[in-house]
């Protein structure tokens, strides 16, 4: 297992002007970190391309490889033309994560208004066929695509699993997050056995959970089915962390684990921190 964080977690100081993706990188390395995945907010590679070699040369300077790249996609609820040019896009995506050198890239498959299981049903083979193409366009490169559980609507579990399966590729997995399941108000644990298996990245994250019956107020999101959510530093929040990595350490799962913060905190104390607690957990299992 190789931990990691997320450059996702510093998005407050990029958005800020506070710290550039190089910073980053040299931040994700002083805490011990031995990868950092990519995930073009705060930043742009398409329309700075040249940021590529920097952030490879940052890296290489930290000593810490480059895991994962992750970006965003939609094909839900487009006519032919618009398919194509998502599907053109997502192309140019994977061309940026082969010139990073990483092995592993995430995009997201799919959002909607309408959140059905029917309607998720109706649109699998389209977006099945869209992750194919996207798989097989990746292979040459050696890099294995992913959809992550996020976005409400291919978020549970069993969705997951559907799609995986219907894509049927070797390269098609998912980059699983323990933390997002709370999102469709699903048990992380048992979330995370149903889809450790087909896990090629794993994201470890935290919220604070609050029935629907309550109003927290300001910093809160909704569930799926009308609970509150907060992020939280990893291990501060109401997730059994420790439980839900026993389960992935089990399943024998060996490859790159992320941090993922997005609390309130100050991004840097709070990766810290949450860095620090996978660390010592991981190794005391």
């Amino acid at each position: 297992m190789k931990l990691g964080i997320s450059t996702y977690s510093l998005y407050g100081a990029l958005q800020r002007g506070e710290m550039t993706i190089q910073d980053v990188i040299v931040f994700i390395a002083s805490i011990g970190a031995e990868h950092a995945e990519i995930v073009p907010l705060g930043f742009n590679l398409t329309e700075n391309p040249e940021l590529i070699e920097e952030i490879k040369k940052q890296a290489q300077k930290s000593g810490i490889e480059l895991s994962n790249y992750a970006v965003g996609a939609n094909f839900s609820g487009l006519d032919d033309e618009q398919f194509e040019q998502e599907i053109e896009r997502l192309k140019r995506e994977v061309d940026i994560a082969a010139a990073l050198g990483v092995k592993k890239m995430r995009h997201d498959v799919a959002s909607s208004q309408n959140l059905s299981i029917s309607n998720f049903l109706m649109e699998l083979p389209m977006l099945a066929k869209a992750c194919q193409v996207i798989a097989d366009y990746a292979a040459p490169h050696g890099i294995t695509t992913s959809v992550e559980n996020h976005g409400y609507y291919i978020q549970d579990s069993d969705r997951v699993q559907a799609l995986i399966e219907v894509v049927d590729r070797p390269n098609f997995k998912t980059t699983l997050d323990i933390g997002n399941f709370l999102c469709v108000d699903e048990n992380p644990y048992a979330a995370v056995l149903n889809n450790i298996g087909l896990a090629s990245m794993v994201h470890i994250k935290d919220f604070y959970y609050r029935p629907a019956t309550d109003n927290p107020g300001e910093g809160w999101f909704k569930s799926k089915s009308g609970n509150w959510l907060r992020g939280a530093i990893v291990g501060h929040g109401d997730i059994a962390i420790p439980q839900v990595l026993g389960l992935v350490k089990d399943s024998g799962y060996d490859d790159f684990i992320s941090i993922e913060f997005e609390g309130l905190e100050d991004c840097r104390l709070g990766t810290r921190l949450g860095f620090e607690f996978v660390k010592r957990v991981w190794n005391e299992l």
